[in-house]
């Protein structure tokens, strides 16, 4: 698979300073490079009140399905908990990441992803669409960790492979839930998710890291995006940063609950719903006092899957065309914000 995604993004490739991140451990003043504008809305305080927090979904609850689906359309992201994955196995990829990041520089460049490449050490994949860097650092995971591991740890590798594979076969069966749950509300047919449970699924993992930064309100942990997938699933350490855009109320913090997941929707998923569940427009904030972490899983049909509007009837007229996974990441390489409206069909 991680051949197949390198191909995607073969014709856009970045340029070797879009990819090495900054050496976090050796500044003590933000970089010009790294000190975004101030905006009106960074003045919100995101205290918007109960009415609008990002719901807490029991996996375990009768009516679990229905108010997925309701979170699906309102909010496009939920929090889960009781989702089923053991605690000890989250807890063990985050002292995973934590321990990769530790490293120096030197070590991890070590891993440091291709132009071409879809895993390995770098900066996020959005940036060349944005005027400043972001305050993060990630690891991209397409198949087996080992290959990039090895080069981190030569001697030292096995720990920290069986941790993410590990972490990868139970996110892969929890979004296999999420995905057939989602796919029974819109009314998908069986032909159409025939993929859903095999092997022929796109999926990664992705681990951040958000150090203390010195200025933290003229910084950007991650810039606004939505994302390519058709659901992602997150893990996200005990310190607060993501945010939401929900229309009416901002920018809206997810705040961490423990043994809780975050899940989002991606423009897989508004597509083939047709525009019924959103698809979450997110960023996340840094501080000065925690550094933070977050474990991404994206789970998304196969790169040949030709992604259409669903519709239930004569009444419903498509509002994308219908297109490959593959050719989507491709609209989506070279326009970050607008891809969606280069497949609309209204």
């Amino acid at each position: 698979m991680a051949t197949t995604l390198s191909e995607a993004y073969r014709d856009h490739p970045l340029h070797l300073h879009q990819i090495i991140p900054l050496d976090f451990s050796s500044i003590r003043t933000l970089p010009d490079s790294h000190a975004w504008p101030h905006t009106e809305e960074d003045d919100d305080d995101n205290d918007h009140g109960a009415g609008s927090c990002i719901p807490i979904i029991d996996l375990m609850d009768p009516n679990a399905m229905e108010l997925i689906g309701l979170a699906c359309e309102k909010w496009g992201a939920f929090q889960l908990k009781n989702h089923g994955i053991p605690l000890t196995v989250i807890e063990e990829v985050e002292i995973e990441a934590k321990r990769l990041f530790a490293l120096p520089a030197d070590r991890k460049l070590k891993a440091l992803r291709s132009a071409v490449g879809a895993t390995g050490y770098g900066r996020a994949r959005i940036s060349p669409f944005f005027p400043k860097h972001m305050w993060h650092e990630g690891f991209t995971i397409v198949g087996s960790p080992c290959d990039d591991a090895k080069k981190i740890w030569p001697n030292d590798h096995p720990r920290f492979c069986e941790k993410m594979e590990n972490y990868q076969k139970q996110m892969k069966v929890l979004a296999e839930k999420l995905t057939h749950m989602i796919f029974k509300i819109l009314g998908i047919k069986e032909e159409e998710k025939k993929w859903v449970g095999s092997t022929k699924h796109s999926e990664a993992i992705q681990l951040n890291s958000y150090p203390c930064c010195p200025e933290p309100n003229r910084a950007m942990g991650l810039a606004p995006h939505t994302d390519t997938s058709l659901l992602t699933i997150l893990h996200q350490s005990q310190t607060s940063g993501l945010q939401i855009l929900k229309e009416g109320a901002g920018w809206v913090p997810v705040h961490p609950h423990p043994n809780t997941l975050v899940v989002n929707t991606g423009d897989i998923l508004h597509i083939l719903s047709n525009s019924r569940f959103r698809c979450a427009l997110h960023r996340v904030m840094v501080n000065s006092a925690r550094q933070r972490y977050s474990v991404a899983y994206f789970y998304s049909p196969p790169l040949d899957y030709v992604v259409s509007p669903f519709v239930l009837d004569d009444s419903f007229l498509p509002r994308f065309r219908p297109l490959s996974v593959k050719d989507y990441i491709g609209v989506k390489a070279k326009n970050l914000r607008g891809a969606l409206s280069l497949i609309s069909t209204i």
